[in-house]
């Protein structure tokens, strides 16, 4: 196993083996990666670490594939556990009230929405996150027409991948899909 395929971050490390970190969080190429995971962690689920910006697409066998992303800047990330309760292709993106408040220059002017497409913020695909008892939370897992932010954290509290791999992934997640979104550790 090379240096690219080995998990990074100590949160990551903690949940998902004892493997040795990788020297680097982010490999030049960002291609998704099949890594070893601890034994016990559930097949079929998405665990984000955002420390280290990676998500995990757990599989039987002690198997994950691991996505490069980039995730929420201090104070918009939302840790917790949902469920995949939407997927939409090409989706339209409108931005919160609490986003336009926090920035108006930014997204005052796309209050009434934008339709889906290559320039959406949303990119090809999103898996919507819901929480029982509460419905759509506005957290979701999606594309980025913006790849530059990989292994960022500047989002208003999604994650993003690029495109090809929000497609990859949204093509493996069935709804219904457990998604965890541990808490940052720094």
């Amino acid at each position: 196993m090379d240096r690219r395929q080995l998990i990074a971050g100590s949160a990551a490390l903690a949940l998902f083996g004892s493997h040795e970190a990788a020297a680097q969080a982010l490999a030049p190429d960002m291609m998704p990666v099949q890594v070893r995971i601890r034994d016990g962690i559930a097949p079929n689920e998405i665990h984000v670490i955002p420390d280290s910006f990676m998500l995990y697409w757990t599989q039987p066998g002690g198997r994950a594939i691991r996505y490069m992303v980039g995730v929420g800047r201090p104070g918009l990330y939302e840790s917790g556990e949902f469920y995949v309760g939407a997927k939409k292709e090409w989706p339209s993106w409108t931005p919160t009230p609490e986003m336009i408040a926090r920035d108006p220059a930014s997204y005052k002017q796309y209050e009434d929405g934008m339709p889906g497409g290559p320039n959406n913020p949303l990119g090809a695909r999103a898996l919507y996150l819901f929480e029982p008892g509460r419905g759509d939370t506005f957290l979701r897992i999606h594309g980025t027409n913006a790849p530059r932010t990989i292994g960022t954290a500047v989002s208003n509290g999604c994650a993003r991948l690029v495109n090809d791999q929000a497609v990859d992934l949204y093509n493996r997640v069935p709804m219904r899909s457990r998604v965890v979104l541990h808490p940052k550790v720094t």
